[in-house]
């Protein structure tokens, strides 16, 4: 049996209102010619599927597309679970339609847990793997609200709630097979954060939980799982340096702090009892450059990248040096005939960072709504013992309006 695990997709996400459409096109329509070239026999989807709750009508068309393309080839069973960006409502809209074509959506946490505990079946109609398939849990899933917990506490709740989950969908798991009465592997999805993890700031992981301090034990996924598939983390990675615990990490970089990354999927092969894991390398489809110096070196990297005929999206970064206020029209200049998409100048060197280009957009693009907010505290002088604890009150409104926002699409 072959596994192939991908997660955060986040079809749709655009970069400095630069739609992204042609480079996930480009990756799923690798990823079909993967599976097919690998002969796969299950897809596991480990969460963020889209980039947003209300993915656009082309986006989801590009969804369902794949979908259908993937139901055609050698794969035999997909499996995708909700993250944190997604709609668990629009993900479930269509679970019983997809799973007539063995498609397995689990959008967000089941009532009845079986229901997260899927049963895989080969070409000839016979058990040949479970997956426990369980999506993002929100804090309102898995923890009772009490009258003046501390955030300690909450967090504290909040770690014993999701452990509790991955041990319930363990033992049920468990029970499945001894109903089959025979081995057969099994494999737990999730899409969290876990401790030891490696992430990049500004890579556009939208934090889970209050404080983001809701980190689990990897040590804590119960023995019984052959592989553990996880998403949320964009950086591919082992978790606790375990082989069996992975994080596949996205296929396309989210942002230019993941420009350097090499992207990959992870290939799961389980046979005659031996399991073997690797990763397959994903293209670049889109290079992303980003160039930081003075203005006199930024104008002879520019020069160069257009002579090398490149044809990236350019970020500049003005990190030192003498003032170049004129910096971004040169650069504009020089790129003019050529490929190069210059998105991009900033000035690094003051101390709040101050955009050289005149789109207001773009500024706040580059902000999530808690560096706006610690901004705001900077900028009407909010004394230091004060700031610890509107930021913590920041943190648990910001995770209950998205959740809220999830909830209501």
């Amino acid at each position: 049996m072959k596994i192939l695990h991908t997660s955060d997709w986040h079809l749709g996400r655009q970069l400095y209102n630069q739609k992204r459409t042609d480079e996930f096109e480009a990756f799923l329509s690798w990823l079909i010619e993967t599976i097919s070239d690998q002969n796969i026999d299950t897809l596991l989807v480990a969460g963020d599927v889209f980039d947003t709750t209300t993915p656009s009508a082309s986006t989801l068309q590009m969804y369902f597309d794949f979908l259908h393309r993937a139901s055609n080839t050698c794969c035999q069973n997909i499996v995708l679970i909700g993250g944190n960006h997604d709609s668990a409502t629009l993900l479930n809209a269509p679970k019983l339609l997809l799973k007539g074509m063995n498609i397995h959506v689990v959008g967000e946490m089941c009532e009845n847990m079986e229901e997260e505990v899927i049963t895989l079946y080969d070409k000839n109609k016979q058990a040949q793997a479970i997956v426990c398939a369980v999506p993002y849990l929100r804090d309102r899933d898995v923890r009772s609200v009490k009258p003046y917990e501390s955030m300690d506490e909450k967090v504290a709740q909040l770690v014993v709630g999701i452990t509790a989950h991955y041990e319930e969908v363990a033992n049920l798991a468990q029970k499945r097979l001894l109903q089959f009465g025979k081995k057969m592997p099994v494999v737990a999805m999730g899409h969290l954060f876990t401790t030891a993890d490696r992430s990049n700031n500004g890579d556009g992981v939208r934090e889970l939980y209050v404080g983001t301090l809701a980190h689990i034990d990897g040590k804590r996924f119960s023995n019984l799982f052959d592989y553990v598939a996880l998403g949320h983390i964009h950086i591919a990675q082992k978790v606790g340096g375990e082989d069996h615990k992975r994080y596949s990490g996205s296929p396309i970089p989210m942002g230019f702090n993941e420009a350097a990354q090499t992207k990959k999927v992870v290939l799961v092969e389980f046979e005659n009892g031996e399991r073997i894991i690797s990763q397959l390398e994903v293209p670049c489809f889109k290079k992303l450059t980003r160039i930081s110096g003075s203005a006199i070196a930024i104008r002879e990297q520019v020069s160069n990248l257009v002579y090398e005929q490149s044809d990236c999206w350019l970020e500049v970064n003005l990190s030192e040096g003498d003032n170049a206020p004129d910096l971004s029209t040169e650069l504009l200049t020089i790129t003019e005939k050529s490929t190069i998409t210059l998105l991009s100048v900033k000035d690094m060197r003051a101390k709040v960072n101050t955009t050289l280009t005149a789109s207001r957009n773009e500024t706040l693009n580059e902000l999530t709504p808690k560096d706006v907010f610690e901004k705001y505290l900077e900028s009407n002088r909010i004394s230091e013992e004060l700031k610890p604890t509107l930021i913590t009150c920041f943190d648990e409104i910001l995770m209950h309006y998205n959740e809220m926002k999830a909830e209501n699409l």
